[in-house]
């Protein structure tokens, strides 16, 4: 079973602003020890002071994950602070908003080494310590939009949609060969973070992330839950879950909601013009925060989440007497056709 929170190391990619950061300030809380990598030195360092003064231990170590030498870097100098490494988010994430047509491929290149190699690069360098230790917990962040793409952010979508196809091949590695390391993908729904303030963007005015939208405790909370607890994925977000379901069970209907008055895209779209930029695909971005500029409406938390995704055992009975109930209802069907 995974060593309690307040005895583990931890490191969090992305971990200067967003999920990573109040995930970050929320171990610290619980008196972990954290190891936080992202690119801007001084967030880094407000941030690492914001877990001690919480109650943890903190180590910035400045980092861009689409560099897989400073990935593996980083992971001995979590070693060599702390001993060990029990739990590796991998939370980095960037974004780049436009039609395909509009995008450099340079900006498409850039968002899937960071969203999508960047967390190749944190399994290879979190494994070893893992195996040598027999125990450990990897923790991937990809997105409600893995599951289900949305129009004007196919890059994003593409690299998070990697992101659930790499994490369920390497369950199915470690489980193989019954190495005692754990693994979890969150796909969280929209989340009030500094991401699409500082994505690049073609759209003429700044993105806007697809409501409903929850703050970044929300996540959170699942990413601390799945560090004490073998899951397998946690949808953050009955909005997420709902997408997701729409999709798997009626694909072509999901494609015509996004189109439907074209709300998949309007609705991507905020009020505040800007002009083409790059965001911080290419430079840090000069924000520091957990939140974004989108919380006005944020919800704090998921129903669904605690309530099923949070709750195996609960979510299997239901989808059980789902089931058991759509087979009943199948057979009365076709007991009145005959």
């Amino acid at each position: 079973m995974p060593t309690p929170i307040a005895d583990q190391v931890v490191v969090i990619t992305g971990g200067s602003s967003g999920i990573g950061l109040a995930t970050a300030v929320e171990l610290g809380r619980r008196g972990a020890s954290v190891v936080l990598a992202a690119r801007g030195a001084p967030a880094l360092e407000r941030a690492a002071a914001e877990v001690e003064r919480a109650g943890g231990r903190a180590v910035a170590v400045p980092t861009d994950v689409a560099e897989w030498p400073a990935v593996e870097a980083l992971a001995q100098r979590a070693v060599d602070s702390f001993g060990r490494i029990d739990t590796w988010v991998n939370g980095a994430a960037v974004s780049a908003y436009g039609l395909m047509s509009d995008l450099p491929v340079e900006e498409i290149r850039r968002v899937i080494d960071v969203d999508l190699l960047g967390h190749v690069h944190g399994i290879k360098a979190a494994l070893p310590h893992m195996r040598a230790q027999g125990q450990g917990t990897i923790i991937g962040i990809s997105s409600g939009l893995g599951a289900r793409s949305v129009p004007l952010q196919a890059p994003y979508c593409a690299a998070k949609a990697g992101v659930v196809g790499l994490m369920d091949a390497l369950r199915l590695e470690l489980e193989h060969e019954h190495a005692g390391i754990g693994v979890t993908t969150i796909l969280p729904s929209s989340i009030n973070t500094p991401l699409f303030d500082h994505a690049a963007s073609r759209l003429g005015v700044r993105p806007a992330p697809l409501p409903p939208v929850y703050q970044p405790q929300a996540v959170a909370d699942a990413i601390l839950y799945a560090a004490e607890h073998r899951v397998r994925d946690i949808v953050v977000g009955g909005a997420g879950k709902a997408l997701t379901l729409s999709h798997r069970l009626a694909p072509r209907f999901t494609d015509r909601l996004l189109l439907f008055g074209g709300q998949g895209f309007a609705r991507q779209r905020s009020e505040h013009p800007e002009s083409v930029t790059a965001g911080n695909l290419f430079q840090p971005g000069t924000a520091n925060g957990p939140t974004g500029s989108h919380g006005r409406f944020a919800l704090s938390s998921s129903v669904y989440t605690r309530q099923l995704d949070q709750r195996p055992a609960r979510r299997r009975i239901l989808l059980a007497g789902a089931a058991a109930y759509a087979l009943a209802a199948r057979r009365r069907r076709r007991r009145r056709c005959h």
